[in-house]
Order: C-alpha cells, then sequence, then structure tokens
C-alpha cells in the first residue's frame, strides 16, 4: 500500500490564504457593522428613535437600538465604548470626566426647551428675572407672579441631564436651582410631563418634542416670547440647544450612515414634526 505523503508547504499555502480571508471578512464587518447603539438625551430620543426605524427600513441589514438616559449617560458611554453614538443636548466639553477630545461632534438638529406648569397655577407668562427666582426658590407661591395662591413646586431633572444643564446655562444663566422647599427630580422628559400634570403648583422645562398639542399641561411664555421654531431660529426665544450625536474618533460603516439619514433631506419633514429645527433653519448660531 503506498503512503500519502502530506505536503507541508500546499499546507502552509492553504492556511495563509484562510487567515487572510477570515481577516478580510472580519474587516468588512467592523466597517458594515449590523448593529448600532445608541444611548442619551431624551430630548434627542424621538428624533433618533424615528430616524432608527426610518433607516432600518431602508437597511434591513443593521439594527438601531436607541436608548435615552440623559446627555451625561450618553457622553460616558460612547467614550468608554460601551455605546456607538452618545446623544446630548451639550458639548461634550461640557461634561466632566470624559476624554471629549477623542470624540466627534456631529450636529443634528435644534430643540427650544419649554418651561410648562400645571394647569392650575395661573399663570401664561413669565418675565426673564421671575423664572430665575422661581427655580433658585425666591418666589415660592404663584400668586406672586399674578397667579393663583399655590405653592411653587420645582421638578428638575437629574444633575447628569442635558436638558437641565441647556436650561440652568440659557434659561436660568447659570444660576444654582433650588435644592430646599418643594422640589422633586424625574429622570426623564415623560416622567416630567406626568408630574406637571398630577402635581398642583409644579413646574419644570422640557424639549419641544414632547409637547405637541399635549393639552395636560401649561406652557409658559418668557417676556411674553413663545418656545417655537420661529422665534427660536431668529434668536428671539433663549432657550434651545443643539443636539449632537457624539462617536469615537470618525463615524465611519454603517454608524456614519445612520447620522447621515438624520440629517438628510428624507429626515428633515420629521425633524419638524416631531418639533426640532433643522440647523440649516437656524439664522442665530452658538
Amino acid at each position: 500500500m503506498r503512503k500519502k505523503c502530506v505536503n507541508f508547504k500546499k499546507l502552509s499555502i492553504i492556511c495563509l490564504i484562510s487567515f487572510i480571508i477570515l481577516s478580510m471578512v472580519s474587516g468588512c464587518k467592523e466597517d458594515n457593522q449590523s448593529s448600532i447603539l445608541v444611548i442619551g438625551s431624551t430630548a434627542l430620543q424621538p428624533l433618533a428613535e424615528q430616524a432608527a426605524k426610518m433607516f432600518m427600513y431602508d437597511n434591513p441589514d443593521v439594527s438601531v437600538q436607541v436608548q435615552g438616559g440623559g446627555s451625561g449617560n450618553g457622553l460616558t458611554s460612547v467614550s468608554q465604548g460601551s455605546a456607538d453614538i452618545g446623544n446630548s443636548d451639550i458639548f461634550a466639553e461640557e461634561k466632566s470626566g470624559i476624554d471629549y477630545k477623542s470624540l466627534s461632534d456631529y450636529r443634528v438638529a435644534v430643540t427650544g426647551f419649554a418651561v410648562i406648569s400645571n394647569k392650575g397655577v395661573g399663570v401664561e407668562d413669565l418675565t426673564e428675572s421671575q423664572l430665575v427666582d422661581i427655580f433658585t426658590g425666591k418666589i415660592t407661591n404663584w400668586k406672586d407672579v399674578g397667579g393663583n395662591d399655590v405653592p411653587v413646586v420645582v421638578i428638575n431633572r437629574p444633575s447628569s441631564s442635558g436638558t437641565r444643564s441647556a436650561f440652568k446655562k440659557y434659561g436660568l444663566k447659570g444660576a444654582v436651582e433650588t435644592s430646599s422647599g418643594k422640589t422633586l427630580t424625574q429622570d426623564s422628559s415623560g416622567a416630567v410631563l406626568l408630574g406637571i400634570s398630577e402635581t398642583p403648583g409644579a413646574v419644570s422645562y422640557i424639549g419641544l418634542s414632547y409637547i405637541n398639542d399635549n393639552k395636560s399641561i401649561n406652557v409658559i411664555k418668557i417676556d411674553d416670547v413663545s418656545p417655537n421654531a420661529e422665534n427660536i431660529s431668529n434668536g428671539k426665544y433663549k432657550i434651545w440647544a443643539y443636539e449632537h450625536m457624539y462617536t469615537r474618533g470618525t463615524a465611519k460603516g454603517a454608524i456614519k450612515d445612520y447620522i447621515d439619514f438624520v440629517t438628510s433631506d428624507k429626515m428633515k419633514p420629521y425633524i419638524k414634526k416631531l418639533g426640532y429645527i433643522p440647523i440649516g433653519d437656524m439664522k442665530v448660531s452658538r
């Protein structure tokens, strides 16, 4: 019987070719990953979810999962590599404890933040100084600003919230919110809406994307200026912020495709419908 000889040279070549092919396939998967995890701002969440739904319809081989948790959580997650995209209402450099220089910033929209209250307070308009005095605890009853005799109950977001940071910076001019008296903290925009509708005297702030035609709350003007797209885009209404999508390094592959889709012409009508403002519509900048 003739013994078969193993051609080790040929075997080595086959192994080398197999290794190269596997490496190429692995590289393709990295550039064209099939799943994207988006974490962060609840103010940006409705737009991110709508874009994800439409993007996945056009790209059935890609899964996009969108979670809230707040801007701070989003920035921390993307900087640590546990999320592909971190959504934020604030610039990454404003968040302590992260390597913001390693992140790439993609501004996808502008959102306004409205001051909202329980419908029983009897106030439709506040001056900027009255707004500051309410959230810093100097005004404790709505009758002091022309409303009903109802104690003020401030509903704040957690310190990690980008909505809170933006409101403090642009609505309160950096003033420190009250930590005494009647104050509550809610973790999400949805919880804020519920708290406002159910708590007599309650006041808070929220992204315009959560208001629409909500009849259970009262939207308050500031210096007789309503929080709407026109007043924000021309600079009359001051409480607004850019909505950011951050990635570690430059966005590539499916991640880049998704972010590009958020700002595409196809999404523009939905950006407006959901209460955001396209970047290109802004007549002022920050």
